[in-house]
């Protein structure tokens, strides 16, 4: 029974990684595809414009068609580029998509078969404690890592002759400017492109020295990704750090908790990992990227933890509702806020709800400044829940957190 709780929590982790790799990947390429749309749609735009010129006499006749040639050639070009983007992004989608899965399998259950130790008798929880801190700080390095996992490390099946040549100019650039970030950026995709992925560790490592005081939080989320990928799903001591730098500024970042977790797993410790986890699922948006990935194993994770516990069904904003609320004015959002509040209390009212929705509920009005308030629906709730006390469990950690319980 431990063994198959521990492939499952095992397979569940590599899957998390490979669930925010897939997507970033995913972003970067929707991202290209729509600015090839965009120039092409300029160009239309400049054709009717010139056309309109002509006609109000602004341009003659022979200047005009001189226009119309030039951007109708840089309008062919860009929707040929679009096209082609559009034509390989399926398939450049899959393989990068079953690169990095692969990759996270194959090296996660590469280095746990080297390192791991299958069938070990269970210990003393004092003994095994220790044990798993002198594990901890005895664990294989990013470099010893990575040169485990290389050989499990799919790379691309086939890369143009061209695109290598240019990667060589690249590495030889940047090899002359190695403070050049654009150099440098360009230079960590592309060599995670080719599959050679240490050396994208080691390039994004270098983009962050350039940068200097100019690192963002999310130049360090990326460098633990890179980390974490290039060690086969495995978050290394030097990786640790970088977490613990990026968590030092940014105490909430979500990348950095997620990762944190993982890490706990990993050194056998479900008991740290489950208040981390858990906190990032309950406060998570409905679609951000770790959330299917949580809510299908934070339960084995409790239990490993000694908890048990049932994730939260609640409809929360998604990513999109929240950019909203980003833009919006300091009344408005506050209104916003407020809209789905309310949204949530009259439901519960009128339909009822799950445990963890009263929590969320309780959570909110207090983060709003309506103490009373939630003191009466934390009130209401212990009478829902009364006789339940799996669920009155959940009400209770809610009031401690928020401050109630007495």
């Amino acid at each position: 029974m431990e063994s198959k709780m521990f492939w499952f929590l095992a397979c569940l982790i590599v899957a998390g990684v490979a669930v925010v790799m897939v997507g970033a990947s995913m972003r970067t390429r929707r991202s290209e595809i729509g600015g090839a749309a965009s120039d092409v749609q300029v160009y239309r735009d400049q054709l009717n414009e010139v056309a309109r010129d002509e006609a109000r006499g602004v341009l003659a006749e022979t200047e005009a068609e001189a226009v119309r040639l030039e951007i109708s050639r840089r309008l062919l070009d860009a929707d040929r580029r679009a096209q082609a983007r559009d034509e390989h992004a399926p398939g450049n989608q899959r393989l990068a998509a079953g690169i990095i899965i692969a990759t996270l399998f194959a090296g996660g259950i590469g280095i746990y078969l080297m390192q791991g130790a299958p069938g070990k008798p269970g210990l003393p929880m004092n003994s095994r404690l220790t044990e798993l801190e002198a594990a901890a700080q005895n664990r294989p390095g990013q470099i010893e890592a990575e040169t485990i996992a290389a050989p499990n490390l799919p790379r691309p099946e086939a890369v143009a002759e061209d695109f290598l040549e240019l990667m060589d100019q690249l590495r030889a650039a940047v090899e002359e400017r190695p403070s050049d970030i654009q150099g440098l950026t360009l230079l960590v995709r592309n060599e995670a492109r080719l599959g050679n992925f240490a050396a994208a560790r080691r390039a994004q490592e270098q983009l962050l020295v350039a940068k200097g005081d100019r690192v963002t939080t999310g130049d360090l989320a990326a460098m633990i990704e890179m980390m974490v990928f290039s060690a086969g799903g495995y978050v290394s001591p030097e990786a640790e750090e970088f977490v613990q730098r990026l968590l030092s500024r940014d105490p909430g970042n979500r990348t950095g908790r997620y990762f944190l977790g993982l890490l706990r797993v990993q050194v056998g410790r479900p008991d740290l990992a489950f208040p981390i986890w858990r906190d990032l699922l309950e406060t998570s948006v409905a679609d951000e990227p770790w959330v299917p990935v949580l809510r299908a194993g934070i339960v084995d994770v409790a239990a490993g933890a000694g908890v048990k516990y049932e994730p939260p069904v609640v409809r929360g904003p998604t990513a999109a509702e929240v950019q909203a609320a980003d833009d919006m004015g300091t009344e408005d959002r506050e209104a916003m806020i407020r809209g789905m509040v309310e949204g949530l209390a009259a439901r519960l009212a009128q339909e009822g709800g799950g445990p963890e929705e009263w929590a969320q509920l309780v959570h909110s009005l207090m983060v709003l400044g309506e103490a009373q308030r939630a003191r009466n629906i934390y009130a209401e709730a212990k009478e829902v829940f009364g006789d339940d006390e799996a669920a009155m469990a959940i009400i209770r950690d809610a009031g401690a957190r928020s401050g109630l319980s007495k």
